[in-house]
């Protein structure tokens, strides 16, 4: 088969758009259709449906973009472990993780691992959805919960705890709650109980909750919840490590925090031997590290 024609088919088939595809390889939209049909009639099958708003793949065409799928996933593995058997660190890690963790921790982090290693290039993901590692959606991940696919291999890293928090301006203004009971005259901000997130940060939210606290801010990433302590608009619902780099935030209730949430990273079995994954997790290793030296010294003083 014409090896190609089934490229421009996959481009075709993802893009759904003769149009679109042609923009992606540089090709007119009349030489992309001539090698569809020429592919269609080698095959004495039609691969789409096609209407005035884009094609549509047959059954006949979906079976064979999961075989172009697979076969562009597998290049994909190819070309990294061949890439990374050099001694050189270079192109693109994509990285996944949450939007709180990757705006507040890990990219304010990132200059260090970049001195180091100058041209490596990172794509860093920030959703709350979980993306598909051995699918290669991502190359590495960092999530805050253990993954359970069999093919990842997996780090624990660190263990964090939702906590309160506000500034020091806000609690002069206000006056800070000496109990729990405390809450109910001021402004709450956190995530809602409803947005994707880990059960025990969902957990504590609805806890504080019950003492019916007089207002109520929700914002959908922990970013924006940070934004709004630092505005002065409340006491605010966030993780630990937030106040590493923001040691004007002042904790308020000590005694009450979320259960341990694990922190982990991840990447697919098959890159075990990537020089760029392998760079990435011993700097954020080195980092976490350095977090709990840093928290043992604050203990001790």
């Amino acid at each position: 088969m014409d090896w190609d024609k089934l490229r421009i088919f996959h481009a075709v088939a993802d893009a759904g758009s003769l149009t679109h595809a042609g923009e992606v390889l540089n090709l007119s939209q009349s030489a992309v259709s001539r090698q569809i049909r020429a592919l269609e009639e080698s095959l004495n099958a039609t691969l789409f449906h096609r209407h005035a708003r884009g094609l549509i793949l047959t059954e006949q065409g979906e079976l064979l973009f999961n075989a172009t799928s697979a076969i562009d996933h597998r290049l994909e593995t190819a070309t990294a472990r061949i890439r990374d058997s050099t001694d050189e660190v270079f192109g693109e890690l994509r990285v996944t993780t949450t939007t709180g963790f990757g705006s507040l921790w890990l990219a304010p982090r990132l200059s260090k691992l970049y001195e180091k290693y100058p041209d490596l290039k990172i794509d860093l993901m920030l959703e709350e959805r979980v993306l598909d590692l051995p699918m290669r959606e991502a190359d590495v991940a960092i999530r805050m919960k253990e993954p359970s696919q069999a093919d990842l291999i997996r780090k624990r890293l660190m263990g964090v705890n939702m906590r309160l928090y506000a500034t020091q301006d806000y609690l002069n203004a206000n006056g800070a709650p000496e109990s729990t009971d405390g809450l109910s005259n001021h402004r709450l901000i956190c995530q809602s109980t409803t947005a994707a997130q880990v059960s025990a940060g969902a957990s504590f939210v609805q806890h504080l909750l019950t003492y019916n606290v007089r207002s109520l801010l929700t914002v959908n990433n922990y970013f924006g919840v940070l934004q709004g302590v630092l505005a002065d608009l409340g006491i605010g619902v966030l993780p630990d490590y937030v106040t590493e780099d923001f040691p004007n935030l002042v904790r308020v209730l000590p005694e009450l925090e979320s259960s341990e949430i694990p922190v982990f990273l991840a990447y697919p079995e098959e890159l075990r031997q990537s020089k760029r994954i392998a760079v990435f997790r011993d700097f954020v290793t080195d980092e976490i590290i350095a977090r709990r030296k840093r928290l043992r010294s604050e203990n001790l003083t």
